[in-house]
């Protein structure tokens, strides 16, 4: 009940994150994302303890594969219920699916990004998930997994209607440049890129704000954050 992918740009030295679920407020316990690290997904019968340790693994320096070998051996018997899906600070990928994972799944690697689904319409999603990103070169990151995401729900998606989203992206401080949610709506990839739309012409000048005030600009907004 989920298709998602994980990319990062060798330009911008970006990584982030771009899932789609059925189930509710799916980035909350899915999503994750470092700055230095890397990006991960924790899905099917999800864990968000696998998140939070793959990327310190990716942080200690071990490359997206390693993590995930590491981190697979230390799930140990539960490892065949869990989806994984990293890519480390350089962009390589790593991806495992367990033997008990849910419906239809599958699960690519492309360059500089990687793509998983699982209770999918059809195998085909994350492919197209994975040719999206690559076509969008050039664009900001998060641009890029955003249109990965619709492209997946275009390839068709989940064997169910999709009721959350989420975008995640880090540059280069400790907290996310972008953390975009959709917890509940009808069309929630389609209001993720609304939202995307909105908080662009803004997201620098937060990142400003935090690290010269005196420079920032004003959105002319009493009280405004």
């Amino acid at each position: 009940m989920t298709i998602s992918i994980a990319g990062g740009c060798g330009r911008s030295g970006m990584v982030g994150v771009a899932i789609a679920s059925s189930s509710p407020c799916v980035a909350a316990r899915c999503a994750f994302a470092r700055a230095g690290a890397g990006a991960a997904l924790s899905q099917n019968v999800t864990d968000p303890r696998l998140g939070q340790r793959a990327l310190e693994l990716m942080r200690s320096g071990l490359p997206a594969q390693a993590a995930l070998d590491r981190l697979v051996g230390e799930v140990g018997a539960f490892a065949p219920y869990r989806q994984l899906v990293l890519v480390d600070a350089a962009g390589a990928g790593a991806v495992h699916t367990g033997a008990r994972a849910l419906g239809k799944h599958a699960a690519v690697l492309g360059k500089s990004c990687a793509a998983a689904g699982n209770l999918l319409a059809n195998e085909r999603v994350p492919q197209a998930m994975a040719d999206a990103f690559a076509a969008g070169a050039g664009l900001h990151l998060a641009e890029r997994l955003l249109r990965s995401l619709a492209a997946g729900l275009g390839a068709g998606g989940e064997a169910g209607p999709v009721k959350s989203a989420g975008l995640l992206v880090v540059d280069t401080q400790p907290w996310p440049l972008v953390d975009l949610r959709v917890d509940w709506a009808d069309a929630p990839i389609a209001r993720l890129s609304e939202l995307w739309k909105v908080y662009r012409p803004q997201m620098d000048a937060y990142v400003t704000r935090a690290l010269d005030p005196s420079a920032a600009p004003s959105f002319g907004v009493p009280g405004d954050p």
